[in-house]
């Protein structure tokens, strides 16, 4: 049985011949199993990682790129992809704060290439801050839409 092939293309009929392998007393080939499976939902849970990241960061690219084109769906997209990731980090541990650090160059590269498409036009961006991409609460000023608050009701 080639698990890695099997664990990577259907995590679900990997279970079901690792439970077979059990159920037929080959635990080494089932543990070889179990492995290939673990190893296979730890990359996929790292490629949603990145992938939230990339949309976390294209939206946050944008809102300094486009301030005139601010809107509240940028800023639900942006809360939905920190929202994403937190549930990701909840439920795999492992993928902690380092490994996003370690996905960080990448990520930012990729989400500006894909905001300068989106907004048809170069990017100022060479990089952004962990506090910009988490902790900065992006809000539309209800007197002067398209204006960038750090917090509600900043100045």
């Amino acid at each position: 049985m080639n698990w890695q092939t099997l664990s990577t293309d259907s995590p679900y009929r990997t279970a079901v011949a690792i439970q077979e392998r059990l159920q037929e007393g080959r635990i080494a080939d089932a543990a070889s199993g179990l492995a290939e499976l673990i190893d296979a939902l730890s990359k996929s849970e790292k490629r949603a990682l990145k992938s939230q990241l990339v949309r976390l960061m294209l939206h946050i690219i944008k809102w300094h790129g486009q301030p005139e084109r601010r809107s509240l769906s940028w800023i639900a997209s942006i809360e939905d992809a920190r929202d994403e990731i937190g549930d990701i980090r909840d439920e795999t541990p492992s993928l902690n704060e380092q490994v996003i650090k370690d996905l960080w160059a990448k990520a930012f590269a990729i989400a500006k290439r894909n905001a300068e498409a989106e907004m048809g036009k170069r990017s100022s961006a060479a990089g952004l801050t962990w506090q910009e991409v988490f902790d900065t609460v992006y809000v539309l000023d209800r007197d002067s839409p398209g204006t960038r608050h750090d917090a509600p009701g900043t100045p």
